[in-house]
Order: structure tokens, then C-alpha cells, then sequence
């Protein structure tokens, strides 16, 4: 990650986002809302069957996945052990985070493998990289080069019915040569072949304002992390709708976008037990997006 400095917030957001007279009718109708795993990391290996049945409580239809290995499974379920735990609960599983840093370092698909033989069982379409080895994109051309192994990797997958999808944090931002991994990312790969998991947290603590983004890039969003920031300590995380970012007008132009998967994440809980917490940001963003 890199040094992280003082970023522009809510006011870049709302004085922009006045143009645009977004509305929300553009949402309605798209899925249910999903949770990325990745917010009760302390909870899963505890009792993975528990966890799965409190998130199908909390009002979810859909969780993204994280931290499969073939050794382990997920949380000590095979892939379609975990299928069947989702099922079970009423619940399914468009996307999973999967690091590819095997493939872009060294070219080798043993890994890859392993995550095509996991989505295809767990009944995912989208394979997303969660972020990427900082040391393979230290070079404008450098950016290049993993753009290109990111067509390679979605054409690798479409024969399995299965598409590429990029997570962003903030670093995609650093600019190097002129130019971001970010933009180079959105200019260089194919849009038919990767598919973006836009952060609105990481791009409103980047200083950049998502409805930009969106208008300069239509049609490249299918998903969307939804995350809230705290109002009094900015590298914190904090329940959905309670934060400084205006997610109804952000979400308002989910159409414009290309959203087809609300995702909401929480990396930390601050005094609130995290199954009332991931409740209290289903209710807020199902009642947002009026699904």
C-alpha cells in the first residue's frame, strides 16, 4: 500500500454529483444485495456454517468469496462443500477474490487452475484479482504489461463460462510516467473481457469522486464494493449510510455505471457486534436500491 496522505472526501462528491440529477430508479431491479466475506474473517474459521447462516439472516442473497486455496478449501469445506453450505442458506455466489500473482510473476496457470475448478463449483461467473504484487507494477510499462496478462487470463477463462473481474484500493492512483495502473487498467484492457469491482470507499479515500469515473467509463462497473467511511477517523470503516459518503447518488447511477452486484464490505467494527452490524447495512442499502 502506498503512504497514505490526507484525501478529499464527501465535498468532492455531493458538488459534483448535483449535475448529474441521479435517480435510484436506475438500481431498482438489478439483484439482491452480496457481502464480501472478507468482513467476518475473524468469525469464519471459527464456525463457517454459523457465519453463513447469520449472513443469509442479516437479509443477504449473495456473498463474494475470499481466501480459497486447494489445500483448504474454503475454511476447511472443498469447494462444493461450501456450494452446498450457500444453497442451504438460500444463498449463491456470483464472485470470489482470488490472487494471481502466480500467473503474473511467473506465467504459471497450477494456480489459476485451482480457482477455474473452484468457481466452476461454487457457481461463480467472476474470477476478481483483489489487488496485485506492487512489485509488478513499479513502470508505465510495467502497467501495460499486466493489462495485457489480464486479457490473456479473461480469454483463458471464457471457454469455462467464466470472466475476469479488478478490485481497486488506493495505490492504482500513484501516478508513474504521466499515467495510473488505474487508468492504464480501464484503457487497455478489453472491456468484453474485464470486468471492474469498483471500491467506493478506496476511490472516495484516493480523492477521486466515483461519478467521474463512471461517466468517463460507462458500462465497465459490474460491481461495486460498498463500503462506508467514518466520519471522524477517514481510514476507518463504519455501517452503511452512517459514514460520509453519499451513496445515493453515487448508487443512483448504478445504471450508467453498468452495477449488477452491490457488494457491501466492512473491514472493521468499532463497538457493535458484526452480524448487527452487516444487518444494519442490508437493511440501509436494500431500502436504497429498493430490492
Amino acid at each position: 500500500m502506498t503512504t497514505r496522505r490526507n484525501f478529499l472526501v464527501q465535498a468532492g462528491i455531493a458538488s459534483a454529483a448535483a449535475m448529474l440529477a441521479p435517480t435510484l430508479l436506475s438500481a431498482k431491479g438489478k439483484t439482491g444485495v452480496g457481502l464480501q466475506l472478507y468482513s467476518l474473517r475473524d468469525e469464519l474459521p471459527k464456525d463457517v456454517k454459523g457465519v453463513i447462516a447469520n449472513i443469509a439472516k442479516a437479509g443477504y442473497s449473495e456473498v463474494e468469496t475470499f481466501g480459497y486455496s486447494k489445500q483448504g478449501g474454503f475454511w476447511g469445506l472443498s469447494a462444493k462443500e461450501f456450494s452446498a453450505l450457500l444453497k442451504a442458506n438460500g444463498l449463491t455466489t456470483p464472485s470470489g477474490h482470488y490472487g494471481l500473482d502466480e500467473y503474473f510473476g511467473s506465467g504459471k496457470m497450477d494456480q489459476l487452475n485451482s480457482y477455474i475448478e473452484s468457481a466452476l463449483a461454487t457457481g461463480q461467473t467472476y474470477i476478481i484479482i483483489p489487488g496485485i504484487n506492487h512489485e509488478f507494477i513499479k513502470t508505465a510499462a510495467d502497467f501495460k504489461a499486466v493489462a495485457e496478462k489480464m486479457n490473456k487470463i479473461a480469454e483463458i477463462l471464457k471457454p469455462q463460462g467464466l470472466k475476469l473481474g479488478y478490485h481497486n484500493h488506493n495505490f492504482e492512483w500513484k501516478e508513474t510516467e504521466g499515467t495510473t495502473f488505474y487508468d492504464t487498467i480501464l484503457n487497455e484492457t478489453d472491456p468484453k473481457l474485464v470486468n471492474m469491482e469498483m471500491d467506493l470507499y478506496w476511490v472516495v479515500r484516493a480523492g477521486y469522486n466515483p461519478l467521474d469515473i463512471f461517466k468517463k467509463h460507462p458500462g465497465r462497473f459490474t460491481f461495486v464494493h460498498i463500503k462506508d467511511m467514518d466520519r471522524t477517523n477517514h481510514e476507518l470503516n463504519t455501517e452503511i449510510g452512517t459514514g460520509t459518503i453519499d451513496f445515493k447518488t453515487i448508487l443512483g447511477q448504478a445504471k450508467l455505471a453498468g452495477i449488477k452486484h452491490f457488494i457491501v464490505e466492512q473491514e472493521n467494527f468499532t463497538n457493535i457486534d458484526p452480524y448487527k452490524s452487516i444487518a444494519q447495512s442490508s437493511k440501509y442499502i436494500k431500502g436504497l436500491l429498493a430490492v
